[in-house]
């Protein structure tokens, strides 16, 4: 019997949420770049933020599937490349919904989306997170 093997922790947090936790604060910290990067991205404090990143998140896994679905033909069309109009829309809905984050132009939105979806890739990859753009 060994008595020197660690025990494990009494509630292990399940990976799943652990890569949740892990993608809205990717997120989180690009949103927060952008900010600096893009003059048209405002928050009005930190929670606006938090708050902002967890709906980007929650839109881009559950609103975005249905736009792309519905503008299939178009984005094959373009090859592709409406997928950035439907980032940049994703980014301007979160503006609308969230009181204290504002984007001003759709333009602001598309450039941002790409900056933010390259910045999280490259922080998930330095992370190891397996956090994947959207």
């Amino acid at each position: 019997m060994n008595f020197h093997s660690k025990a494990p922790p009494p509630y292990p947090m399940p990976n799943s949420l652990m890569r949740f936790l892990l993608h809205w604060a990717v997120t989180s910290l690009s949103l927060w770049a952008a900010s600096y990067v893009f003059h048209g991205i405002h928050f009005a404090d930190a929670q606006a933020l938090v708050i902002a990143a967890l709906l980007l998140g929650f839109t881009n896994a559950i609103v975005r599937p249905l736009l792309i679905l519905l503008t299939l033909p178009l984005t094959v069309l373009t090859l592709g490349l409406f997928l950035l109009v439907i980032n940049a829309l994703m980014l301007l809905l979160v503006s609308a919904l969230v009181t204290g984050f504002a984007v001003d132009s759709f333009w602001t939105a598309f450039f941002a989306s790409i900056f933010i979806s390259v910045l999280s890739f490259f922080i998930g990859a330095l992370l190891g997170t397996g956090v994947r753009p959207r």
